[in-house]
């Protein structure tokens, strides 16, 4: 191997390790890794007496919040607290009665389904049932 070759192979292999160290981290920031979640089916989100109606609660569900709310009817019912557009936790509105995305004015109704804004799907809904002073809240199988 002359000198020419070396310098050409040492240049070449400088030029490569420059490019991958700078598009790894990139891609890996693009590409996330999935995390395990914790496999919780049920949960106690809250006492009886503790909401009024037409109030909400944020409660944490596994990894994830999720929403339980006492309906102005006296119904309660949980949902998902992840956006299906961003990902943004929502939150229930008492005078428009409609489950609110803030990030990008997204709009769910009692139901969880899409009323308005970019959402793609509803809300996921979960079972709720009262056991004694506790409300669980489970998911749907």
């Amino acid at each position: 191997m002359n000198r020419r070759k070396f310098i050409d192979f040492f240049l070449g292999g400088s030029l490569a390790g420059t490019i991958i160290a700078l598009l790894y981290p990139t891609i890996r920031y693009i590409l996330p890794t999935k995390q395990a979640e914790a496999v919780v089916k049920k949960i106690t989100a809250a006492k009886v007496g503790e909401l009024v109606p037409n109030t909400y609660k944020i409660f944490k569900f596994g990894t994830s919040p999720g929403i339980l709310i006492f309906t102005p009817d006296g119904e309660l019912r949980a949902f998902s607290g992840i956006c299906t557009h961003l990902t943004c936790t929502v939150i229930y509105e008492s005078d428009t009665g409609t489950i609110l995305c803030p990030c990008h004015n997204g709009r769910f109704d009692l139901s969880g389904n899409v009323v308005s804004g970019p959402p793609p799907t509803p809300l996921e809904s979960y079972n709720v049932k009262i056991s004694g002073e506790d409300i669980i809240v489970s998911k749907k199988s």
